[in-house]
């Protein structure tokens, strides 16, 4: 069984946010077992396991998983689904996953640059949760609270407290500031006479992730965010870990498009079928 490892929202290799990328045959999903225990062996923050629906070629039902659970949405597995199968088929093309988050999808365009349109998700502004500050090491100017991504956004002062901030991990992951929390993302406005508008960094020990280099999902809370902040409705966030990568990220009503590039590093041969 082929499997891959793509970097995505970069455009050169050992950069951006590395998926797991296995395209699976037609019919009902392998045993969830294997697939987590695939997800755990890459060891990497999502691995993505799509199966056709129907023989279009243009219909997937799409799932991911951490090293440690499955998750509901995952940006960067998703750009990287779209890059295999744009490769696979040679060409530009339109793809659709059917997803826990509902109908994804995903533009390939004829120099490789993937859009994918998934939904916003609205920050609303909530209290800081208690140990907060002492998790982040930093104080927060605004918290922020996603539902839908069990995601919590503190707003920071400037980029580099973003870049040199070193949270308490541990301390991260105990945080409760509503039901199945996810991650903690941390944001800023961009230095002054940068290309980008806003840098992030996210964090989620509690899911078996303790930094994710580029968390594509994040940005359909950062988009609206930093929109509504900045009165601009496209704009390109940084997300300033050691691999670093970039998003383009256009707020369309209730849904966002998130911009990127893919570069494949591995391309092998999974040995143990489910």
């Amino acid at each position: 069984m082929r499997i891959r490892i793509i970097d995505a929202f970069t455009d050169r290799p050992f950069a951006g946010n590395p998926a797991g990328v296995c395209l699976l045959d037609a019919g009902d999903w392998p045993d969830e077992t294997w697939m987590r225990r695939v997800a755990a062996e890459l060891n990497l923050s999502e691995t993505a396991f799509a199966r056709p629906l129907g023989s279009g070629g243009e219909d997937w039902a799409l799932r991911w998983f951490t090293p440690a659970v499955e998750v509901k949405l995952c940006g960067h597995a998703t750009l990287a689904t779209a890059h295999a199968l744009a490769t696979d088929a040679g060409g530009p093309g339109t793809y659709r996953f059917e997803t826990l988050s509902g109908l994804l999808t995903a533009r390939v365009a004829g120099d490789g640059l993937i859009t994918l349109d998934f939904p916003v998700s609205p920050p609303v502004e909530v209290p800081a949760p208690a140990g907060l500050t002492a998790a982040l090491g930093a104080t927060a100017e605004a918290i922020f609270w996603s539902e839908q991504l069990g995601d919590l956004l503190a707003v920071l002062q400037d980029e580099t407290c973003v870049r040199t901030l070193r949270p308490d991990l541990r301390a991260v992951a105990g945080l409760r500031p509503g039901t199945g929390m996810r991650g903690v993302v941390v944001t800023a406005p961009a230095d002054p006479g940068g290309d980008h508008d806003f840098v992030s960094r996210f964090f989620g020990p509690a899911v078996g992730v303790d930094e994710d280099p580029v968390t594509g999902s994040a940005h359909t809370m950062l988009a609206p965010y930093w929109s509504q902040r900045l009165g601009r409705t496209e704009l390109t966030g940084l997300q300033v870990s050691a691999r670093s990568g970039v998003v383009g990220t256009a707020v369309r009503g209730d849904r966002v498009e998130l911009t990127g590039r893919a570069v494949t590093v591995l391309d092998g041969t999974l040995l143990h079928r489910p």
